[in-house]
């Protein structure tokens, strides 16, 4: 349910377009209100169903039936998906746009990885900050801002014959937005972000690297509401061809 001003039913289907249409015959002249409620104009808001074209369950998307009605100036209604500080929430989350999992590797050349030579894997400062977003229903003084914290990089070699870094695969967001660290050119040191693959491919084939950023979701709203809303991951995927060095050993 969302606020609505007017009387039409444009750009919807279904329940929440009957519900609307039916105001005419239900509020024109008697009980419950009069004229529809006009001499309170000033106190409250009619309220209507209105559907929403990012529900992808079409029969949740449909699911309200309430004809609309009448509600004093500040007062949640009352009703099941009634806009709330929780369901601003919601909305907020749905338009979270966040940044491309891209990230960088040493050796550059995923076409030229090699056995046994460590992995590293990095991104800059600032590239995984936190994003928020609010949606707010201004005339009715609530709101609610929801946020989305990046808390971890995982790592996914495509071959159990491979061993990453941390063992876990998980790499931790760093402080300043950063992850792992760029290689510094010591042959002994061991990425804190990275991976090492321990057989070749062959064949023409590829190993399928993946490396997803999970995003933890909290909201605070008016009136001292909060609470979260389900992590977020989003994934790249990187063809990754690994070679085997030859070598002769002379007696």
């Amino acid at each position: 349910m969302t606020a609505e001003t007017g009387w039409t039913a444009d750009g919807q289907s279904g329940h929440a377009a009957a519900a609307i249409g039916w105001m005419w015959n239900h509020y024109d002249g008697g009980d419950p209100y009069t004229d529809f409620n006009a001499e309170e104009a000033d106190e409250g808001m009619w309220w209507g169903a209105v559907e929403n074209p990012s529900e992808p369950d079409v029969l949740e998307r449909m699911s309200c039936t309430e004809i609309p009605f009448w509600a004093e100036t500040g007062v949640v209604p009352d009703v099941e998906n009634a806009l709330s500080p929780s369901v601003l929430a919601e909305l907020a989350y749905e338009r979270i746009r966040v940044p491309e999992t891209e990230v960088s590797f040493s050796p550059a050349d995923l076409d030229g990885q090699v056995v046994n030579l460590p992995t590293w894997i990095w991104a800059e400062s600032g590239e995984y900050d936190p994003v928020a977003v609010t949606a707010s229903l201004e005339s009715w003084g609530i709101s609610a801002t929801t946020t989305a914290t990046p808390t971890a990089l995982t790592v996914e070699p495509g071959t159990a014959d491979a061993e990453t870094r941390p063992a876990s695969g998980s790499c931790p967001i760093n402080g300043d937005g950063s992850i792992g660290a760029p290689y510094g050119g010591d042959e002994d040191a061991v990425p804190p972000c990275g991976l090492t693959y321990l057989r070749a491919t062959h064949g023409g084939g590829n190993y399928p690297l993946t490396a997803s950023i999970t995003w933890s979701i909290t909201w605070e709203g008016t009136g001292d509401t909060g609470g979260t809303l389900p992590d977020a991951t989003f994934a790249t995927t990187h063809e990754v061809q690994v070679n085997e060095i030859q070598s002769v050993v002379r007696p």
